[in-house]
C-alpha cells in the first residue's frame, strides 16, 4: 500500500513540476482578459 501511495504522489509532484514549467515558459507572453477570451469562444462555437 506505502508503494502504491508514493508512486502517486511522485507522479502528482511530477505534474505539478510540469505545470511550472509551462508557467516559466509563458511568463513573457501578454495577458488576456477573461471576457474577451469568453467572447472569441463564442464567437468561434466552441461555447
Amino acid at each position: 500500500m506505502s508503494d502504491l501511495v508514493n508512486e502517486a504522489v511522485q507522479l502528482s509532484l511530477v505534474e505539478d513540476a510540469e505545470d511550472l514549467a509551462a508557467f516559466e515558459d509563458r511568463v513573457g507572453e501578454p495577458g488576456l482578459p477573461y471576457e474577451d477570451v469568453v467572447k472569441d469562444l463564442k464567437r468561434r462555437g466552441k461555447i
